[in-house]
């Protein structure tokens, strides 16, 4: 079998190094052409340059867009923190802003509560929300006044809108609210314009019901309703809500009171009913017996009836 000369190892190696020591040998004349300090040589290297490179350019075109490339990335990089830096910024006005809209809120929650219309002869104490301690069956409020802030129980609670609960419950420094809206929550209420009395009953709904009315069919939808004041358990007047019908005809009312956002609450101090031992108060006390004035109204009468008789 002949044998492939042209893949020898004896005959590449040595083709190998002929071609390395060449360009080797090229590469320290070239180096040594171009560390050679002597007008002369300047002149051939600047003719050089002048001659390969401005043909060259076809050549640096890969090395221009690398260096292109390089810029981009490193300007990349910085616009890639620049942006991280404003989501984080972005992510801290995010904060701030929900606490201006609590604060606002909350602001805008005390301004209604001192705008309200209330009987000047009503005085109030207001309290903040601590906890809300409502269930499925009971629906009810912490403040954080209590009886060292003279509050007392069965004292009614409104927030800027409307009528809210009663005080059940009073402590030291807090004191619990039920709503209107609880099911053991029943006030008499008056229904405006026709003047109807009925009984507010929560059921643990946002509409409680409207009980023993008198005359159902003279109440429209949209009439106001105001507590009554019977029984001194409220203050007459305070705004509850408007009538309102549910699916099954039946009359409930829509609270004035916003129970979804309630910061803060007014406690009204009541003024005290006047308590009547003694049925015969009741009644205007007999003047005394008076001989001298008998005697005067009696010479009166005899005087008139002479004078008719002349």
């Amino acid at each position: 079998m002949a044998r492939d000369w042209q893949n020898s190892d004896d005959f590449v190696r040595p083709i190998r190094r002929i071609l390395v020591g060449l360009l080797f040998a090229f590469l320290i004349g070239l180096f040594l052409f171009w560390r050679i300090d002597s007008p002369r040589v300047e002149r051939i290297r600047a003719d050089l340059v002048d001659r390969v490179v401005p043909s060259f350019d076809w050549a640096m075109v890969p090395f221009t867009k690398i260096a292109d490339m390089f810029e981009g990335f490193q300007s990349y990089a910085s616009l890639y923190e620049q942006n991280q830096e404003l989501r984080r910024e972005l992510q801290q006005m995010r904060a701030w802003r929900e606490t201006a809209l609590q604060l606002d809120q909350r602001n805008a929650r005390l301004l209604d509560l001192n705008n309200v219309r209330l009987d000047p002869q009503l005085t109030f104490v207001t309290g903040v929300v601590m906890a809300d301690v409502g269930s499925p069956f009971r629906q009810s409020v912490l403040l954080n006044v209590g009886s060292s802030d003279g509050i007392r129980d069965g004292w009614a609670t409104m927030d800027g809108l409307g009528l809210v609960g009663r005080i059940s419950g009073v402590g030291e420094t807090t004191s619990r609210v039920i709503f209107l809206t609880d099911s053991n929550s029943r006030i008499p209420v008056t229904i405006l314009p026709s003047g109807q009395r009925a009984i507010l009953a929560g059921d643990n709904s946002l509409a409680p019901l409207i009980e023993f009315l008198e005359n159902p069919t003279i109440v429209r939808a949209g009439d106001r309703v105001v507590s009554s004041g019977d029984g001194g358990l409220f203050p007459a007047g305070l705004l509850v809500g408007e009538v309102a019908e549910d699916t099954s005809r039946r009359l409930r009312v829509r609270l004035a009171a916003d129970y979804e956002r309630i910061d803060f609450l007014r406690v009204l101090r009541s003024r005290p009913t006047e308590r009547i031992e003694d049925p015969g108060g009741l009644l205007t006390p007999a003047r005394p017996f008076d001989a001298e004035e008998e005697a005067a109204t009696e010479a009166l009468t005899a005087d008139t009836d002479g004078g008719s008789g002349g």
